[in-house]
């Protein structure tokens, strides 16, 4: 048992690094190359895929295949992938809360400094400021955003994990 934990902690830990690679050379390769607007359309992108990863973590976490039984008698489909994705709930909300919602949320920051890097140089404006005042805003909003996300969560656990059911069966 004990050996499978740890396994399963190296096995997060290399995805978490490899996400990570793969998203700062996408973001560093697009924000180099445009402007303030697309860099601003990057860090939403990042803010966003956290709050929908850290929904359905929560959404998995939260609940039970009560439900999903029912759905499988009257031959919903998806239903077995979503009675999976809760019968390996600590897994799922470990994958989608920790590896890809905290990657997402780094990722924003990084975009974070380096849009404020190009705001200050373009603009001439005073870096410090430009670097607080956005880091903040996208602090408020990620927290703000994430809040909602996990009360639409809890509330709403059951279409969640069907949604992501339905998506993970599509061929």
């Amino acid at each position: 048992m004990k050996n499978n934990r740890y396994r399963w902690v190296l096995f997060v830990t290399i995805l978490s690094f490899i996400i990570t690679i793969v998203f700062s050379v996408l973001s560093d390769f697009i924000l180099s190359k445009t402007g303030l607007v697309i860099g601003i359309v990057i860090i939403l992108t990042f803010i966003l895929l956290g709050v929908l990863f850290d929904m359905i973590g929560v959404a998995v976490a939260s609940a039970t295949d009560r439900s999903f039984h029912a759905m499988a008698s009257k031959k919903v489909k998806s239903t077995g992938t979503a009675k999976n994705l809760i019968k390996n709930s600590s897994k799922v909300s470990s994958i989608c809360n920790d590896v890809i919602g905290d990657v997402c949320n780094i990722m924003s920051g990084t975009a974070t400094v380096v849009v404020s890097n190009n705001i200050s140089t373009n603009y001439d404006l005073n870096h410090t400021i430009v670097l607080l005042i956005i880091t903040s805003i996208v602090a408020s909003l990620t927290i703000g955003l994430k809040a909602w996300g996990k009360d639409i969560a809890l509330k709403q656990k059951d279409i969640i994990i069907m949604k992501t059911a339905k998506v993970l069966n599509r061929k």
